[in-house]
């Protein structure tokens, strides 16, 4: 349940569809792979210096992304729904100072063939957040369509990853 602040409930749920020039099978392990989802997963100008993936239903994943000040944003999430290719499902909560939760989302993401693309829908759903956590929930549409993008860029013409 979002926290009383009209801020966090104007992003409750977010959805992304995009193609990639890649079959599934490539696109569903720069999801699952931890060296792979490391490279792309964050927005422009950040990093990932933690990338741990239990990609299996009730699984954990930590992922800490490094900021250009050198900020580090943890984490943390469990796999709710893993079927491969297709359809994966996870909760992503990123953490304050303290360890505690600033907010939570539940990404679902489905990868149809088609041809020798992949069209992509994610569905970020926010479960929960504070009144601190507007200004992450404002930047998360355009943060994962960087994500995206740098993936795009991962992705060769030979639709592998490089």
């Amino acid at each position: 349940m979002i926290t009383n602040t009209n801020e966090a409930e104007n992003y409750k749920t977010l959805s992304i569809k995009h193609s990639f020039d890649a079959n599934r099978k490539v696109v569903w392990q720069a999801w699952t792979d931890p060296k792979q989802f490391a490279k792309w997963w964050s927005p422009d100008g950040f990093t990932v210096p933690v990338c741990e993936l239990d990609v299996q239903p009730n699984g954990k994943l930590r992922v800490d992304m490094k900021g250009p000040d050198g900020t580090i944003y943890p984490s943390v999430g469990v796999y709710k729904e893993v079927i491969e290719p297709e359809r994966l499902s996870f909760t992503n909560a990123v953490l304050d100072n303290e360890g505690n939760k600033l907010f939570e989302v539940l990404q679902t993401l489905t990868l149809i063939e088609n041809g020798t693309k992949t069209d992509f829908e994610l569905t970020a759903e926010v479960l929960s957040a504070t009144p601190e956590a507007a200004p992450y929930l404002a930047g998360m549409e355009p943060g994962l369509k960087q994500a995206l993008g740098k993936l795009d860029t991962l992705i060769n013409s030979k639709g592998e990853i490089l």
